[in-house]
């Protein structure tokens, strides 16, 4: 018999509370328990996202919500900047482009975090740039931008900001309305503990009067029609809603506002630590520099003379513990440990515990334990 362990930066596991929640009787998406519900989520969301801005949900993953930032707030031909410090941004740029957008790109080198002062360069030099996009936690990489230094720069340039947060929201601080962020895109399946369909946004009302200009091709995907909808006096959703995922994602959001938001980001900062002290103690190395290290995911170099793979590989059959490559330019070098949702110390110590030994076997010289015993003493601290 073996038992599985997902220790990935998403899909992440979900409570069993949560898991339960999914087996209620589905209701109708015109009644008025479905207004309830939806109500119930969408002020919980406001909660997480620490705004006051309108909310929307949509049926999609994070993707989904990247995409509908940029057919929503922009017309073909607008400039925008991205800001790329991995495969997220990246995907910011590529849907960029698929919209015809004129795309500046801000690249750095990954495993790096974006340097707020390149972005101020780059809007002093070009007034004529309408948005700024950029990944709060970079999955693919593990590192953390600096959204608040970020947003200061654009707002005093009057230009709009549209943060990835995707792997971010509920595992780092992102405080939209005192920072002043535009457009907020999450999902469902990261720290927010939830099965992967939902993305949501949160638009200020700058970005809104950017909506209320846009000439992009839209129709699933969008803002004014579901802000109608939101605001008649039966809110509702203008298509078929991921019923069972919003009753899931209101008792996920309840466990995460009776945790509190400081020790929720306390969580996430504690295994996150424990998980890099673990690993340079075993000797290996870290792709970014702890100072720009997210919460959410901590990308691992394998050790010289062994493939990131074979580490995943031996993990998840011989242990049952699954982890996640590299993506990008990034396949096949590195391997990431995800930690951000439903994940507790004692995950940690059993994830470093398989890597030990997998590592043992691949032939790697250590001291047994090692890795162990550096979680610990996070812990114990």
């Amino acid at each position: 018999m073996k038992k599985s362990y997902l220790m990935t930066p998403g899909p992440t596991p979900v409570p069993t509370d949560v898991l339960l929640a999914g087996a209620k009787d589905v209701i109708h998406h015109r009644a008025p328990a479905f207004t309830k519900l939806l109500l119930d989520v969408t002020e919980k969301l406001k909660w997480v996202l620490q705004t006051k801005n309108t909310v929307l949900i949509i049926n999609s993953s994070g993707t989904g919500a990247m995409e509908s930032a940029v057919v929503n707030l922009f017309s073909p031909g607008d400039r925008v900047l991205v800001i790329s410090t991995g495969n997220f941004g990246e995907r910011f740029a590529k849907i960029s482009n698929n919209y015809g957008l004129d795309v500046v790109k801000l690249e750095y080198e990954w495993g790096t975090a974006a340097v707020p002062a390149d972005v101020e360069r780059e809007l002093d030099k070009d007034p004529s740039i309408k948005g700024v996009m950029v990944t709060h936690s970079e999955t693919s990489t593990g590192v953390n931008n600096d959204i608040k230094e970020i947003a200061r720069i654009t707002n005093s340039h009057n230009t709009a900001l549209i943060v990835d947060a995707i792997s971010g929201l509920g595992a780092s601080d992102l405080k939209t309305d005192e920072w002043g962020v535009d457009v907020v895109v999450a999902g469902s399946q990261k720290a927010l503990m939830t099965p992967p369909g939902i993305s949501f946004v949160s638009i200020s009302d700058r970005a809104w009067k950017m909506v209320e200009e846009s000439k992009l091709p839209k129709f699933y995907f969008d803002y004014k029609a579901a802000r109608k909808m939101l605001e008649n006096d039966s809110p509702q959703t203008p298509f078929t809603p991921a019923i069972t995922l919003l009753v899931q994602l209101s008792s996920s959001l309840q466990m995460i506002m009776d945790d509190g938001l400081e020790n929720l980001f306390a969580r996430h900062a504690m295994l996150a630590k424990a998980s890099r002290a673990a690993v340079k103690a075993l000797g290996l190395k870290l792709l970014c520099d702890e100072k720009v290290a997210s919460n959410s995911v901590t990308p691992i170099l394998p050790p010289e003379g062994i493939e990131a793979g074979k580490v995943i590989k031996g993990m998840r059959e011989d242990f049952g513990v699954t982890l996640v490559g590299g993506q990008g330019k990034l396949e096949g070098k590195i391997f990431r440990i995800g930690h951000c949702g439903y994940f507790e110390k004692l995950d940690i110590i059993l994830t470093i515990a398989a890597l030990e030994m997998t590592l043992k076997k691949l032939g790697y010289k250590f001291e047994l334990g090692s890795g162990i015993k550096a979680a610990e003493e996070v812990f114990t601290l």
